[in-house]
């Protein structure tokens, strides 16, 4: 890893920390998905540093442009809501506190005792090529089924948004 990744790494990690922080102590929801589409470009620019650029592309398409697009109209469109702020009591942050806590000292625990690899991975030239080979061949029926399944979804959540005439 050079310097100039180092730092890049280093910056984008910072920012990345300051997003996540500032999803879970947002008070207004709108705030809250915005910073987190900032988690979510972090993590695409960390994949980028990894060298992982398929990941990356994919974070920004799927993540932060369809996730992201969703709950801010999800927000937005549901006249309740974009008024309402969270209100989390001082016990529940306690309790969050400490499970968000363990949860790091596992997985610090996890990744310092592991053994690995020095560098990164040699996937070859044409990963994406063989990702998408993959998908067209051996994983067809599991993404035709999931295709589906995303559209009764998008059906059921229209037909629940849907007003009801009068």
């Amino acid at each position: 890893m050079t310097v100039m990744t180092s730092i890049v790494f280093g910056l984008t990690a910072i920012v990345l920390l300051i997003a996540a922080f500032s999803v879970v102590t947002a008070r207004d929801l709108i705030r809250c998905v915005l910073w987190l589409a900032v988690a979510l470009v972090s993590t695409a620019v960390l994949f980028v540093v990894a060298e992982a650029e398929f990941i990356a592309a994919v974070q920004i398409l799927l993540y932060t442009g369809g996730i992201i697009t969703l709950m801010l109209f999800g927000v937005m469109l549901t006249a309740r809501i974009t008024s309402a702020k969270v209100e989390v009591e001082s016990f529940e942050r306690l309790r969050g506190a400490v499970v968000a806590l363990t949860l790091f000292g596992l997985m610090a625990w996890a990744i310092l005792t592991s053994e690995l690899p020095a560098g990164p991975a040699t996937l070859g030239e044409d990963v994406t090529r063989e990702v998408g080979r993959l998908f067209l061949t051996d994983w067809l029926l599991p993404m035709e089924l999931l295709s589906v399944l995303l559209l009764a979804v998008m059906i059921g959540a229209i037909a629940l948004a849907r007003r009801k005439d009068p």
